[in-house]
């Protein structure tokens, strides 16, 4: 009886540790995707992209790993949240910028935060905010590529033809959205050629494989590409189980030998 009792109550303890120590794993996943837009005179461009990093402290594990193999961070939204220090906040910007310059799109949960605050940590920090807006890089025979940041579609009626219109519709597209459901939105004239995302944690706590959400993934759309991330943090619970968190770099070239499928 009384080992009985030892395995009822050291079981589910083990158990929530797990959980709770896979929740602070760093993985960073390797992807190559090659496009026949891509503009050639770019040769290949480099993406770090990270989401939902909420309470986490960005491991210096990871910031080594990437250091001199991305041209640009990307942060998904959801960079803090409600009851995370603004300190915090700042010194994960830091470690960031070691990479390369930050754009940045809202997240549901950094709305918890003060706007303004947030806003002066993000110039002070040299951080580029896309909120329904893009900036355009440009290669040295004068050929474009857009980065498009679209807004917290759960608080903004977005409307993404009002976005894209500004844009040459010729021109190679990156478009951030931190809500996936922007993908119902997007239509094959828009020519997206890459989609990020993020927001769903990969369902976060999978149970026999199911889970609120499906995995993160890439998805292989008519004429655009969806990478959702399964995030680098956790909210409400600091727990994780069949849904690890995840990093990404990001090699897009116009090679189709290298093309990572979906």
């Amino acid at each position: 009886m009384e080992i009985l009792l030892i395995i009822i109550i050291v079981l589910p303890v083990l158990f929530l540790w797990y959980m709770w120590k896979v929740a602070r794993e760093n993985h960073m996943i390797e992807h190559k995707l090659s496009f026949p837009s891509f503009p050639v005179s770019f040769g290949e461009i480099n993406i770090f992209f990270i989401s939902d990093i909420h309470r986490r402290l960005i491991s210096e594990k990871i910031i080594d790993q990437v250091k001199g193999k991305a041209d640009l961070v990307i942060i998904g939204g959801d960079l803090t949240e409600k009851g995370v220090p603004y300190t915090r906040t700042e010194e994960n910007l830091r470690r960031l910028n070691e990479i390369a310059p930050i754009y940045f799109i809202w997240g549901n949960n950094d709305y918890e935060k003060n706007r303004t605050k947030l806003m002066e940590i993000f110039h002070k920090n040299f951080v580029t905010v896309l909120e329904n807006d893009y900036r355009v890089l440009q290669s040295d025979k004068g050929e474009k590529l857009y980065i498009i940041g679209i807004g917290e579609i759960k608080y903004q009626d977005i409307c993404l033809e009002s976005v894209l219109e500004p844009v040459d519709k010729e021109s190679f597209k990156i478009v951030i959205c931190h809500n996936p459901e922007i993908w119902n939105d997007v239509k094959k004239e828009h020519r997206i050629s890459l989609l990020l995302s993020g927001h769903t944690h990969g369902g976060q706590i999978r149970l026999f494989g199911l889970g609120l959400y499906p995995k993160g993934k890439l998805y292989q759309g008519q004429e655009t590409t969806l990478l959702i991330s399964n995030g680098y943090g956790t909210t409400q619970l600091p727990l994780r189980l069949g849904a690890r968190p995840e990093t990404h770099l990001i090699k897009i070239t116009g090679n189709k030998e290298n093309e990572d499928h979906p």
